[in-house]
């Protein structure tokens, strides 16, 4: 599904920015990976190169998708190819609602796959499904995207987004940032309703209280640009219980 070699990249444009020091990861189909570290770890970074953002080059090693390298690849064709992305913070887009987003994506994806578009009747009767299905508010979706919908809400909507654009990959930013408890069990519902043999997830974190309701199958601690320990989910508890004191100090000596 996805390989990571080596790789490093830096702000573009900026000198001796490097922030991803030689990643190496390997996600396979149907697993979910869980990514914790501190601050400035470079998590978001790593979120942002795979998605192919503008504002990062790449400058050492690859980005494999089912064995084809992506770095050539605009953001829009990674998300032809199966890619998604959930923000830390979703945006407000006015002027254009829920319906018309994913419509619009829907058709852009068909398009690019060459594949026949949905009609909008057969849209609409899907659309109206998944609102269900995720427990939205039917006059949010009404309303421009995003705008003037809480936390947790904006949270169910990724999930309708989700459950409507069907990713074979998809990447959740920090998801977790700012929500209670219930909006955390908004998003781990989504991520545990979407698990199948044929789709992976990252769920990149700072805590280990996602992952209360999101059992991944590998944990890594990211540590000044690099993957410093992989393991099970016993390792998101220890992180928990000990902090990141001792592979700070790790990283620290080795840098």
């Amino acid at each position: 599904m996805l390989e990571i070699k080596n790789l490093h990249a830096s702000v573009v444009d900026i000198d001796d920015s490097e922030i991803l020091r030689g990643i190496d990861l390997t996600v396979n189909k149907g697993e979910v990976h869980a990514i914790m570290g501190p601050n400035g770890s470079g998590k978001s970074t790593l979120v942002n190169v795979l998605m192919g953002r503008f504002d990062y080059e790449v400058t050492a090693g690859d980005i494999l998708v089912n064995n084809e390298s992506i770095l050539a690849l605009r953001p829009d064709q990674r998300a032809h190819l199966g890619m998604f992305l959930a923000f830390q913070y979703p945006a407000e887009i006015p002027g254009v609602r829920p319906w018309q987003f994913l419509k619009a994506a829907l058709d852009s994806k068909a398009e690019a796959n060459g594949e026949e578009k949905m009609s909008v009747r057969t849209f609409s009767k899907l659309f109206d499904e998944k609102v269900e299905a995720v427990g939205i508010n039917p006059n949010l979706v009404k309303r421009s995207l995003n705008e003037g919908f809480s936390g947790g809400e904006k949270k169910r909507n990724e999930m309708l987004q989700l459950e409507v654009l069907k990713p074979t990959l998809a990447v959740l930013d920090e998801t977790d940032s700012g929500l209670d408890v219930d909006a955390l069990r908004i998003v781990a519902e989504g991520v545990n309703s979407m698990r199948s043999p044929e789709r992976s997830f990252i769920v990149v974190t700072h805590y280990q209280r996602l992952l209360n309701y999101i059992t991944p199958d590998v944990v890594h601690i990211l540590v000044n640009g690099k993957i410093v320990k992989a393991g099970g989910a016993e390792l998101a508890l220890e992180v928990e219980k000990n902090g990141y004191k001792s592979y700070l100090a790790a990283a620290g000596a080795n840098a």
